[in-house]
């Protein structure tokens, strides 16, 4: 009975994990029974499989904390699997992301030519999928760069899928190698931690980097971090680590670069947020150096380099899809204010998890319009965006809610969005970051109505020409915009303190 009790006590913390794990199973044997005629099913199955999965972090939330107890009692309540995985509101926020981002894509894919019909495409999203719930909740060394190295070998065979379409063989090649050696750079700050310590759940490894027997030479230390972050601002197309992300947005089949700049991206944000707090955190000083305050410090630095290089050089692209990938990297940029505002604590938890929770709706929706006028017509040129309003005003309109929400403009989740991460900078009195990403904001204004010009105002010689739309764009179209103007409206309050309760446990 013990051991039955056990395992049903540690059941909720991975249920969407096994989930996927029998989607996973499900999809591969349809892929192998199902004829050639039937087999648009297999991206329905996949995409509704996985948002039925996305209930199941809703079902089965984190366990309560009792409240006055210290942080190894709250510890002892939250991890699960011997101390692999925490099941907290962080975890459960960024599982319902990278469920739902899993679950539009495939859905976003049934029509495309060369992959719609194929079910090892959707089979590996869905092991992508799962390597990114895994690492929305890994607190363990190990189980973090197994989760990354699950999500990531996936997003490189999904980035060269076209393999007779030069482009995507080139994206996944180049993928490939500069994701290789980021892992392999990584790695070895992960090693040296270890070796530090000899511990490998993240909880543990603060307690012995301030003990005696650690030492007072802060430069190890200093140095791991420096390798790991490197790692990481490779995954979230942070600058100077950026260098791969337009090529690879632009070369992937449109779906791919839709789910690579959201899933990959949140789950990434929740795994780096979760390490620093939990290895690096606020008290911890090392032989006279503030640990915390230096990696506070580059965080701010370098959000203001990627919110500059990627807003500035986005006003020369004429691809949108390499325009969406330069805005990516500024997203992330905006992203990394909340990372440096930690000091507000809960505040800039909360505010992190609900920008990549409209980031997501919103990028999916963006990438869903991509989808259907690059398959209608075969070009991913803006100017050729000209007199979409009047080919099909659906998609000129979803597309205008889609890029008002990245610039911060209401009723568009993106206002609020930018709004929850300046606040949280200001609080923690960094006034000067959050009037920069302000201005970053306004510069970033211009490339997004540009195009929004050339959809309502720029006249073309296919105007006549409607762009068709089947019935699961039709509903990505419609749920994803509906998200989004929701988020940007009643539903902001919401979801912020959704993710602001119990965000003070992150800090255990």
């Amino acid at each position: 009975m013990g051991n039955e009790f056990d395992f049903l006590t540690h059941l909720p913390a991975i249920m969407p994990e096994i989930g996927l794990a029998i989607l996973a199973i499900v999809v591969l044997g349809l892929d192998l029974f199902l004829p050639e005629s039937r087999r648009r099913s297999i991206a329905l199955v996949a995409g509704i499989g996985l948002a039925a999965l996305a209930l199941t972090p809703l079902l089965w939330g984190p366990p309560a904390v009792p409240t006055g107890i210290g942080p190894e009692e709250q510890n002892q309540v939250l991890l699960f699997w011997g101390g692999m995985v925490r099941h907290d509101v962080l975890a459960q926020v960024f599982k319902v992301m990278v469920l739902l981002a899993g679950a539009f894509t495939s859905l976003m894919s049934i029509d495309v030519n060369g992959i719609g019909r194929k079910g090892e495409f959707y089979l590996t999203i869905i092991v992508a999928t799962l390597g990114a719930s895994l690492m929305s909740a890994a607190a363990d060394l190990i189980m973090i760069f197994v989760a990354l190295e699950t999500t990531t070998i996936p997003l490189y065979i999904l980035a060269g899928f076209k393999r007779n379409d030069g482009r995507s063989a080139e994206s996944g090649m180049k993928y490939f190698l500069f994701g290789s050696f980021m892992s392999a750079v990584m790695l070895y700050g992960l090693s040296l931690l270890y070796g530090f310590t000899g511990q490998t759940n993240i909880y543990a490894l603060a307690d012995f980097l301030t003990s005696p027997a650690f030492g007072e030479n802060p430069v190890p230390v200093l140095g791991a971090m420096v390798l790991i972050l490197v790692g990481f601002g490779f995954k979230i197309s942070a600058v100077p680590f950026h260098f791969w992300t337009p090529d690879v947005y632009e070369g992937a089949p449109t779906p791919v670069t839709a789910y690579v700049s959201v899933a990959s991206k949140a789950a990434s944000f929740a795994l780096l947020l979760r390490f620093l707090v939990a290895v690096f955190p606020a008290d911890m000083m090392i032989g006279g150096a503030e640990i915390h305050g230096f990696w506070v410090q580059l965080a701010a630095v370098t959000a203001v380099i990627t919110m500059t290089l990627g807003n500035v050089v986005a006003l020369a692209q004429r691809n949108i899809k390499r325009l969406l990938a330069y805005s990516s990297i500024a997203q992330a940029g905006y992203t990394l204010i909340g990372l440096a505002a930690i000091g507000a604590q809960e505040q800039s938890v909360a505010a992190v998890a609900f920008y990549m929770f409209m980031y997501t709706f919103t990028n999916l929706l963006a990438f869903a319009v991509v989808v259907l006028f690059s398959e209608a017509t075969g070009s991913e040129t803006i100017a050729d965006l000209a007199g979409l309003s009047r080919r099909s005003p659906w998609l000129a309109l979803t597309m205008t809610i889609a890029l008002l929400s990245l610039g911060g403009v209401p009723p568009a989740a993106g206002f609020f969005g930018k709004f929850f991460l300046f606040q949280a900078a200001v609080a923690a009195d960094l006034t000067w970051l959050a009037i920069y990403g302000v201005l970053m904001s306004i510069i970033a204004l211009y490339y997004y109505l540009v195009v929004v010009k050339v959809m309502y105002v720029d006249r073309s010689e296919d105007e006549s020409k409607p762009i068709p739309m089947s019935r699961p764009y039709a509903w990505v179209l419609g749920v994803t915009s509906i998200a989004v103007l929701i988020l940007g409206t009643v539903g902001a309050q919401v979801v912020f303190d959704w993710a602001l309760a119990n965000a003070s446990t992150l800090f255990a």
